[in-house]
């Protein structure tokens, strides 16, 4: 999944793009300028995403943004505008082109993340497939398909406590309890075989948590349990 970065300042461009890596896989597109940024589009390219630097020579962000957003094939591409803390009648008018929203310098791996929850969802609509077999797990806690259906059935009803309690705790700053608890959560992954939700919850920033992205990432574990109850129930029919 591509993503373009743009920024004149090399080294903003760099702390940027080392954020956005530690976000998940993507591909990162950089451009040292919104001139060099439209020529590559006009080339072919087709991001997923632009973060691009507002204040830049030969073509500003703003500038950018209004030929994307005026462009057929590049106008649904968010464009996340990078800016200072002192831009905000800027930040407004830019919401009028069709910017999705901004970040400011200096940057936060929050504020980055935000922005590519929704492609860290696409990315985790497989995590789903990525499970032990059931009759692998079955095997391994050595039970049966009745009791394993039971143990994740229990486990739904975790995550849905769990969304609650860490939303409390997120909205008291309590980021340690918070941790613990998705910790438990990944353990729970961890032993009923749900590899590809046990690596979603151990992709969480520690320290750094958002309710939006606990949330989202609860949501995602929650339909690999329902996915892998599924499979269960057809392998034992």
């Amino acid at each position: 999944m591509k993503v373009l970065v743009v920024d004149d300042d090399v080294v903003s461009r760099m702390v940027l793009m080392h954020l956005i890596d530690s976000c998940g896989s993507f591909d990162i597109i950089e451009a040292e300028d919104g001139a060099d940024a439209w020529q590559q589009l006009e080339d072919g390219l087709r991001p997923a995403i632009c973060f691009c630097d507002l204040r830049m020579p030969r073509l500003s962000g703003m500038e950018l943004l209004q030929r994307v957003k005026a462009h057929a094939e590049l106008n649904t591409i968010p464009f996340v505008l990078v800016t200072s803390a002192n831009d905000k009648e800027t930040v407004q008018e830019a919401a009028k082109f069709g910017a999705a929203g901004h970040i400011v310098k200096p940057f936060q791996a929050e504020q980055v993340r935000v922005h590519l929850v929704d492609f860290l969802d696409q990315a985790a609509n497989g995590y789903e497939h990525e499970a032990e077999a059931p009759a692998d797990t079955l095997r391994r806690l050595g039970i049966n398909s009745e009791r394993l259906l039971v143990y994740l059935s229990g486990f739904q009803n975790q995550l849905t406590a769990a969304a609650g309690e860490l939303e409390a705790m997120l909205a008291k700053g309590e980021q340690l309890e918070a941790q613990t608890r998705i910790d438990r959560l990944h353990a729970g992954c961890v032993t009923l075989g749900l590899h590809g939700a046990a690596t979603a919850l151990k992709g969480i920033a520690p320290g750094q948590l958002s309710n939006e992205i606990v949330q989202s990432v609860l949501s995602d574990v929650v339909r690999a349990v329902i996915h892998q109850s599924g499979l269960v129930r057809q392998e034992s029919a």
